[in-house]
């Protein structure tokens, strides 16, 4: 399969991929409408809309509370919150349509689906669970706990290092894997009108299965995410 093009612009020494940013912002533009949208003339007793957004929200509580901690949950509950709801629409987002030019230019795609990308969002995750460790423990106590016992430093480093490509790595071989495969079911329906039946099956087959295994990674994520910070901000106890 020939690599994915797609159009950059230049400031300086860097090079931002037009693409991934303008697919970045539609999902932040998703996530923002939807919460404002549910959010809007909220009662006392929940219903229709409103429903739909505190189910989301306490189901994210949920499974990241025992991670955070009950002590710090309300203050980390909605940045785990918007992230799920980040995630669930940019993994799945290129998996609603395909555009390119005439010159081979993608310019759709899940911006998820890109490895440097997602070594980008790992670090970020990577750095605000270090900066709140030190900013809830104090960097003597923060420290401290990569050196304890001081014959574990060298693994603990390395658990850093792991945890932080592991958490890349993951989502970005799912949801690189799902467009791969829808992409060349789309080709393939091109090659003889024969082939369109089962291309058609194929590739409503497979996008439902990859919008399956899209959220599930933005569950997983998230819950790491949950896990790391949480480890931070508690110690190792």
């Amino acid at each position: 399969m020939e690599e994915s093009i797609t159009p950059t612009i230049t400031l300086g020494p860097v090079t931002f991929n037009l693409t991934l940013l303008a697919m970045t912002l539609i999902a932040v533009l998703v996530v923002f409408g939807f919460i404002y949208w549910a959010s809007r003339k909220m009662t006392i007793r929940p219903k229709g809309k409103q429903n739909v957004l505190e189910y989301a929200y306490d189901f994210v509580v949920g499974f990241t509370k025992g991670n955070i901690g009950e002590h710090y949950i309300k203050d980390y509950s909605l940045f785990l919150f918007v992230l799920f709801l980040f995630l669930l629409v940019a993994n799945n987002i290129g998996l609603m349509a395909k555009i390119e030019t005439t010159n081979g230019y993608n310019l759709w795609t899940s911006p998820t689906a890109n490895l440097g990308y997602d070594f980008a969002f790992s670090f970020l995750i990577t750095l605000i669970a270090h900066v709140e460790g030190i900013r809830r423990r104090g960097v003597k106590e923060y420290l401290k706990a990569f050196v304890t016992p001081g014959f574990m430093t060298p693994m603990n480093i390395l658990e850093e290092l792991t945890n932080f490509a592991s958490l890349a790595l993951r989502i970005f071989g799912n949801i690189f894997a799902g467009e791969v495969l829808a992409s060349l079911l789309v080709n393939l329906s091109h090659q003889a009108f024969y082939w369109y039946p089962f291309a058609f099956i194929g590739s409503m087959a497979w996008t439902a299965f990859s919008i399956f295994i899209s959220c599930i990674q933005a569950y997983v994520f998230t819950m790491l995410s949950s896990i790391y910070i949480g480890k931070k901000i508690n110690g190792e106890e």
